[in-house]
């Protein structure tokens, strides 16, 4: 299972690597460049999954996310 997940900001296109928590959804995550408040698109269970290079982790081991 992967870890990292690099974020890529929908609004200013700046990439950062992040650690995804294991035991709970990230719903929220502020760009560290422009400061955009980033929340899941809709059918997505947290920022990973929207805007991440790699899914979250119950989503890497095909589980039910956020459970």
């Amino acid at each position: 299972m992967t870890l990292e997940s690099t974020i890529t900001c929908p609004q200013c296109s700046h990439q950062q690597t992040e650690t995804m928590p294991t035991d709970a959804c990230q719903f929220f995550y502020e760009c560290t460049h422009c400061q955009t408040l980033l929340r899941p698109l809709p059918g997505d269970c947290c920022v990973f999954c929207s805007y991440g290079s790699v899914k979250c982790p119950p989503i890497q081991q095909q589980k039910s996310c956020c459970s």
